[in-house]
């Protein structure tokens, strides 16, 4: 039972946030089903099996359509640097963030981007959290959301219920928890990456990042502070620094453990599933857990029951950062833009990327949030707790200083009065 509880992406709850109502989905061909052509896809996943399921499905619908995805080394620089969008050999659709918008890094990007709210393409954008949808001032969207992230901790359930210890659900609970790990002989209780400052998965930043944005939220003039890199938005810090420091003061977290995991979630899955880890911090590592769960030799041997939740953060519980992963933009000035639009038209759907996000092990961007089992602890987090730091108008220069600034205080590099004086130099 336990194999096959991992085994089947099974949808377990639905949650419907606004999308009541909806007429049912029906993909309808605009195109010559026969037109033959081909389609790439560029990005910097290695691989990409949720995509390439799409393909096939829409070659169910246009069987004469070569589709293809292609990873590209060193993706941004090279998107950024190169003709690549020019070239003889230019895709039809890139990966994109929006971080590359207003960037004059990726100006030459952007300007080769479709515009998806063009009536004329038939977008079915209502499908799509709209807090996920990055719309320019004149409502032009250029990126589409195919997969959203959040952060949290990969939760052994199995080794809880051996120790008869309870989940923890807030702050205090946490602590407590890891005490009793440690009385059995667990060193670390709570594990992740702990020697890279940059690291969007690391474990400082798991902790932090959660508890700055709430800081800073509701806070126009904070965030405009902190984006811009002032001072005095150091101190909305604060309480995310302080926790940081607690929980390894209170022996939560052995950095010596921790820091015996490589900085890449490859082996921080495979730490995982030796399955003497209560809890692992992390962010969209946990699309990997499923072809990591036949690499492990010891979770093969011994498989247990896993979970992905909220780091209870404080005495409510813990956040819901309801963020892109993986944004699409059509390239149009590439070959076969007619049916490039028409495959992104089949795409945007309830039904395909709800397919894909299963697949993929990714939260789905759609108002139908339809949660795979491992996340179902994220369908319970209350509405007050769920953010969106593009909602929120966050940028990169500020998650920089977050991440560094949390590193340095977990590591004992710096204070956390120290960290909030230096806001903006790091």
């Amino acid at each position: 039972m336990k194999k096959l509880f991992l085994s089947v992406l099974s949808v377990i709850t639905l949650v419907t946030l606004s999308a009541c109502g909806q007429p049912k989905e029906e993909f309808k061909p605009s195109l010559d089903t026969n037109k033959s052509c081909d389609i790439k896809v560029i990005g910097d996943y290695s691989n990409f099996e949720a995509l390439e399921n799409e393909f096939d499905r829409f070659n169910e619908i246009y069987p004469n359509v070569g589709l293809s995805y292609e990873k590209k080394d060193n993706y941004k620089e090279t998107l950024a640097n190169t003709n690549l969008l020019d070239g003889n050999d230019k895709p039809n659709i890139f990966f994109s963030y929006t971080s590359m918008i207003g960037d004059p890094k990726y100006d030459k990007v952007v300007e080769h981007m479709e515009d998806f709210s063009n009536s004329v393409l038939k977008s079915n954008l209502d499908c799509i959290r709209p807090e996920l949808i990055h719309r320019e001032k004149d409502g032009k969207v250029l990126l589409i959301p195919v997969f959203s992230r959040t952060y949290g901790m990969l939760v052994n359930n199995d080794l809880f219920n051996k120790h008869n210890i309870s989940i923890p659900t807030n702050m205090n609970e946490l602590v407590s928890v890891c005490n009793s790990f440690k009385e059995k002989g667990i060193k670390s209780p709570l594990m992740g990456y702990s020697k890279a400052s940059d690291s969007s998965n690391g474990l400082m930043y798991a902790f932090a990042y959660p508890l700055v944005l709430a800081s800073l939220s509701g806070n126009k003039e904070a965030i405009n502070l902190a984006n811009n890199l002032d001072s005095q938005a150091g101190e909305y810090m604060r309480n995310a620094l302080n926790t940081v420091k607690s929980v390894i003061q209170n022996g939560c977290i052995d950095l010596t453990e921790t820091d015996k995991i490589a900085d890449n979630y490859n082996s921080l899955l495979l730490r995982f599933f030796e399955g003497d880890v209560p809890m692992m911090a992390c962010g969209d590592a946990v699309a990997g857990t499923k072809k990591r769960e036949e690499q492990s030799q010891a979770f093969t041997d011994s498989p247990f029951n896993y979970s992905f939740m909220p780091i209870p953060l404080t005495n409510e519980g813990g956040y819901f950062i309801d963020s892109p992963s993986i944004e699409f933009s059509v390239n149009k000035d590439c070959e076969n833009l007619d049916m490039t639009n028409e495959f992104m038209r089949f795409l945007i759907s309830n039904k395909e990327l709800n397919e894909m996000s299963a697949i993929k092990r990714l939260v789905t961007p759609t108002k139908t949030m339809s949660f795979d089992s491992v996340y179902a602890p994220f369908a319970k987090v209350p509405t007050k707790n769920i953010m969106s730091p593009e909602v929120l108008g966050i940028k990169d220069a500020l998650t920089k200083q977050i991440r560094i600034a949390s590193f340095k205080v977990g590591r004992g590099e710096i204070s956390v009065d120290d960290a909030i004086s230096q806001y903006g130099t790091f």
